[in-house]
């Protein structure tokens, strides 16, 4: 009898922990795809900022360089300043910008964004919201750095430098 008893702890013991491997597997099956698609998301961000020409403007020295700015210090703002008959802009930091904002308060955001020159603000309206999630996931991961970029210079003010000159438009 005790001999039966020990065989069926075995049993049980041997089906607890295949249930406990069974579902360790699971979790880690699950975090294993969860972190693939966390890469495939980073990787999608690291993309679309680098050929949407987000750090042509937002990463100091990325345009004059030839994009031979290293990755930790992208998207950090600029002090260059954009100065057309709107006033003087300046791209935001946008590693400070998105570590304010939830994920959902960012595609709301970039959903209705109307910005002034040179922010072509129309193109991320149209982005889809994967893409945008993409974005806001990869600005997340590099985490915030820098200053606050200065504010807003009105038309009739005088910026100080550095600025681009921007012409008026035609008529």
């Amino acid at each position: 009898m005790s001999s039966r008893i020990s065989t069926i702890k075995i049993v049980a013991l041997a089906v607890a922990s295949a249930g406990i491997a069974a579902g360790g597997l699971a979790a880690e099956s699950k975090k294993h795809a969860d972190t693939t698609s966390d890469l495939k998301l980073l990787e999608r961000g690291h993309y679309l900022v680098s050929i949407g020409g987000c750090n042509d403007c937002h990463t100091p020295g990325y345009a004059p360089t030839g994009g031979k700015v290293p990755e930790k210090d992208w998207l950090v703002g600029d002090r260059l300043g954009w100065r057309g008959p709107w006033g003087t802009t300046y791209p935001t930091n946008l590693r400070l910008y998105m570590d304010k904002l939830t994920e959902q308060q960012w595609l709301t955001k970039a959903k209705q964004l109307e910005t002034r020159p040179p922010m072509p603000w129309f193109t991320l309206r149209t982005m889809t919201d994967a893409d945008l999630r993409a974005i806001y996931r990869y600005v997340k991961h590099l985490g915030p750095a820098g200053k606050e970029a200065p504010a807003y210079v009105p038309p009739d003010k005088e910026p100080q430098q550095p600025y681009v000159l921007f012409p008026a438009p035609p008529k």
